[in-house]
This record gives C-alpha cells, structure tokens and sequence, in this order.
C-alpha cells in the first residue's frame, strides 16, 4: 500500500509530506482546492507524462516521492525490478521518486537506482489503481478482464497453459523432423551416388600413409637400381669379398695354434666375416624392398590420387572418408526411418492439441457460467449505486483457432449499456465518468478484489449524486477497504464520513502567493468538514448535528 507521499514545489504545493494507513482515507476540500493536483502529482510517481506547467512558479525543479510497503511482493514486480537490476528484499519499502525541471526535462529513480519512465508505467499496474473521470486502465482496460473472470470463477488456467505449451512443443518437433526429412529427400540421389562412389573405392583408414610411403620406397628403388646391380656383382661369385675372407679364415685357422698373435688374428678374421654377411643381408633385404616394378607403382600412385581427389571433393582428410561414408549410410538411414518417426511425432502432436481442446473447452465452458455469475452480482450492485436502468454482460467470445493460446480460446470484455435497449459496449466508451466509476465500484465489489493493484483510488465516485446513492458508495468503499488500502476523493459527506482517515484540502493566500495545503482531520476536524459538506459556506448547528449523526451511522 502507499505509505507516503512526499510532493515539493508542484504548482500550488510548496512542501507536502502525507502518510497514509490502511483502509479508507477521504480526501475532501472546497472546489478548486487542489485536489487534482495530488493526483497529478501521484501520476508522476506512476510514470505519467511530465508537464513543465507542474513546476510551482518561480522554482527551477519540482519532486515527488512515494513509498510503497508490501505484505508480499507481486511476482510480476518482482522480475520488473530483476529485469531492470534493481534489488527489493521482502519487507522492504519501494520508494519511486521523480523529478522535473521547468523545462520539461525529468528524470526518475527507483530505491534510488536511476529508472525509465517506461519502468515506472509498468510497474503503476502493482502500485495504484486509479479510477477517475478519464479512465483507461486498470479493470477498464479489457486486457486484463480474462485474467480477472478466471480469478472470479476459481478455475484452473494453468491447465490450459501447460497443454498449449505441449501443443506446441510436440508441433515445433513435428515440423523440424519435416523440414529435415524433406531436406534429406531432396539430397538422396546425390548421397547415393557419392555412396556408391566411396562404396567402389572402398578407403581404409591409415591408407594414405601406407601407399605414400611404399610409393617413396618404390621411387627410391628406381633411382638406385643400377647401384645395387653393381653391389650385388661385386658380392655374388667365388671372387667375392666375402668368400675371399672365409677362404683366407679357413688357412688361418690351420697354423692359428702355432702363435698367440695369428689367433688374435683369426679372431679379427672371424669378426669381419660375420660383419661381411651382415652387410650382404641388409643388401639383400634393401634389393628386396627397393624392388622396382613400374605396374606396382603405377596402380599405387593411381590409388593414391584418386583417395586424394575424392577428400577433396568432399572437403576432408583422406583418413575421414571411411567416416563420411557412415555418415551418409546414417543420413540414407533416416531418410527411411524418417518416415516412421513423423508418423509418432503426428500422433503425438494430434493428442496434444486434443488435449488443449479437452482442456479450453472446459475452461470455456468455466468463464461463461462465471461470468453469468458475475453478471449477476453486478447487476445487483447498480440499482443502489443510481444506475438501476444499466446492464452489465461479461462477453465470452471464443476466437479463431489462428488465435488460440495459453490463456485458452476465449476473449472476454466486461460491456455496459447505459440506456434500456442501447446496445452494450466497452467500458471506455462510457460518455459520463461519473457513470463509469459507479460501473467500476460495483464491478470491483462483485469480484471481491480479485485482482488489482496495492492501492485503489477512486476520483470523484460520487459526482452527480447525493442521498442515499452516496451511502450506498460509502458503504461499497468502505467495505473494499477492509483488508487493503482505498483512497476517495470525494465531495459527497456521506462518504467522508466512511473514511478511516480524512485529509482536508485547502488552499490559502497572504495576497501575493497561494499555496495549497493538505492537513488530516481529528475527531473534531472531521465533523467540522462534514458539517461543512452539508451546508456549504456557513456551517450551520443543524448540520453540526448531522455531521454527528452521519459519524455515529458508521
């Protein structure tokens, strides 16, 4: 609820500070007084449009300040305080402040946090409640009309959101598994000739290294086959080094015994020996490996170059096209089983949006006896508020199916008609405000504050009216007061004389400036004001009396 407001230098106020409590407060004053401007000075607080006129003259700023206590914190501040970085802990006042210059410049804060005036308006929905001769929000808006007939028939709306979020989860599925597959058939000729080609090639994986290498090997043997013929003369024969050694280890090994140094010298012989056969394996083996068959190389080469070019037709490695190959064996694969897959994800999709129907329709079937419901409280709140030749119906429209969502197939919008046999239309179309107020009053009695914002003010209810009209909205206010906050301005005594608190308005003047001042009433300042209500500018005796009686009536 609003627990202050604090207004400098707005067009006739200088400095007001006003605390505000629970239930109803009144404010009341001599025409002209100033009420207005409290309001339009609350209205900046709630992100109204800031006039440089507002500025008090001869100042170059103007402010206003308002603090704002919670029982619990609405949900949807609370994320516009997220979104916006601006931290509230549970029990901790929200101050709005905004300031204008004189010329027309403004700037707004949050808990001291520098704020949008775009945050303000939407955080004026959770904060005040305004209903005035130029209405249009809050129960007038028809936005919020759906929102408030489900509140008031009691059912369960969450149901119909979660099947719609099913619906279309189950349907965003469905059409990507589409759209895949259609993408896939349309690509199939060419994934089976690109299969097929790989299938013929057949590539291994290390391949490309392997024939490179025995490619180079192949290379090398060519380029030094005429070397290794002469090798291979000089070691084969009879004449060879190698034979030359063992017949010359043979000789030794007869008269070795003879001296130590010839048998250290066979022993150096024997050695070379072994070494010469060494060298003539490893020139064997290197004959063997380096082996030049011009078809060999030939039929390796050609490989060679055909894995390369397909890994660039491809984009790849030659080692990743035995992987491209399953690749596209799984793509062909889900083109086949694609079609299985739709047929799940139809069916899945068909039960879905049978459930939302199941669900809507209930729903639907819900708010229209609600609102018959509804319609019937409120038609039995307009003959005491003077409005007993009024009708009031909640239209429950069901939409097109191109216009289903969350919230159901319905729209809803509370419509009036004035006149006996005037068609009903919106709210805001009403042409007398005060007409509309009254509309209001009784729309939020039958609802039983469902809904609505921290604080409700009702500008003027009572405009036109008088006599036991004017109880019936006193009685109606205070009666919505009970478990909140409700502010009233109002001209008529028999709805000051409701209030929990009463503020009196009042402008003064020492001739060369005027101020408007706001000042709560005692006990005895109220029956004076009271009394002042009922006899205009000379308070009487008789309606000092009245006044008392008004007081004691509640």
């Amino acid at each position: 609820m609003l627990t202050r407001l604090s207004i400098r230098n707005i067009v006739l106020i200088e400095a007001l500070d006003l605390a505000f409590g629970r239930g109803l407060g009144v404010l009341t004053g001599e025409t002209g007084a100033g009420k207005s401007i409290l309001l339009d000075a609350l209205g900046l607080v709630l992100g109204n449009r800031a006039d440089s006129g507002l500025v008090r003259g001869g100042e170059d700023k103007a402010s206003v300040s308002a603090s704002f206590e919670f029982n619990s914190l609405p949900g949807g501040l609370v994320q516009l305080l997220d979104d916006a970085d601006i931290e509230l802990e549970e029990g901790e006042p929200l101050i709005v402040r905004r300031q204008i210059k004189a010329d027309g410049k403004s700037k707004a804060f949050v808990n001291d946090q520098p704020a949008s005036v775009g945050l303000l308006r939407e955080m004026a929905g959770y904060l005040v409640e305004l209903h005035g001769q130029h209405d249009d929000r809050g129960l007038v808006n028809p936005r919020g009309h759906r929102a408030l007939l489900d509140r008031f028939a009691g059912g369960d709306a969450g149901r119909v959101a979660a099947a719609w979020s099913k619906w279309r989860t189950t349907e965003d599925a469905l059409a990507e598994a589409r759209e895949a597959v259609e993408a896939a058939k349309a690509d199939q000729d060419l994934l089976l000739a690109h299969l097929a080609e790989l299938t013929a090639l057949e590539p291994q994986a290390g391949e490309e290294a392997r024939l490179a290498e025995t490619r180079a090997d192949m290379q090398k043997g060519e380029k030094l086959s005429g070397d290794l013929d002469e090798l291979r003369h000089i070691w084969e024969g009879s004449d060879s080094p190698l034979a030359a050694l063992r017949v010359a280890a043979r000789r030794l090994d007869r008269i070795a015994p003879e001296h130590p140094l010839l048998t250290e010298a066979l022993g150096a012989l024997d050695r070379a020996v072994i070494e010469a056969g060494e060298a003539e394996d490893k020139l064997s083996a290197a004959a063997e490996a380096l082996v030049h068959d011009p078809a060999a190389l030939d039929a390796a080469e050609t490989r060679l170059f055909e894995l390369r070019a397909i890994a660039r037709k491809h984009r790849c490695e030659v080692d990743e096209l035995p992987a491209k190959m399953r690749e596209m064996r799984s793509w062909l694969e889900s083109i086949e089983g694609g079609e299985a897959q739709l047929d799940a994800l139809e069916a899945a999709a068909k039960d879905a949006g049978q459930r939302y129907r199941a669900e809507a329709e209930a729903l639907h079937a819900t708010r229209v006896a609600a609102a018959l419901r509804l319609d019937k409280a409120v038609a039995r709140e307009l003959a005491p508020l003077k409005l007993d030749a009024a009708r009031f119906k909640t239209a429950v429209t069901e939409l097109p199916e191109e216009r289903w969502g969350a919230a159901g197939m319905d729209s809803v919008e509370f419509l009036i008609a004035t006149n006996p046999g005037a068609d009903f239309a919106p709210l805001n179309k009403i042409a007398s405000g005060g007409e509309l107020s009254r509309f209001i009053l009784a729309l939020k009695v039958a609802l039983a504050e469902q809904g609505g914002a921290a604080t409700v003010i009702f500008d003027e209810i009572d405009r036109g009216v008088g006599g036991a009209v004017a109880s019936a909205i006193g009685e109606r206010l205070a009666r919505l007061s009970a478990d909140g906050q409700l502010l009233a301005v109002t001209h008529s005594p028999q709805v000051a004389a409701r209030g929990r608190t009463h503020y009196m308005i009042a402008k003064s003047s020492n001739g060369t400036v005027t101020k408007t001042g706001v000042a709560l009433l005692d006990e005895a300042g109220r029956k004076e004001e009271i009394a002042r209500m009922l006899s205009g500018a000379e308070v009487t005796p008789e309606a000092r009396a009245q006044a008392d009686r008004l007081l004691e009536g509640v």
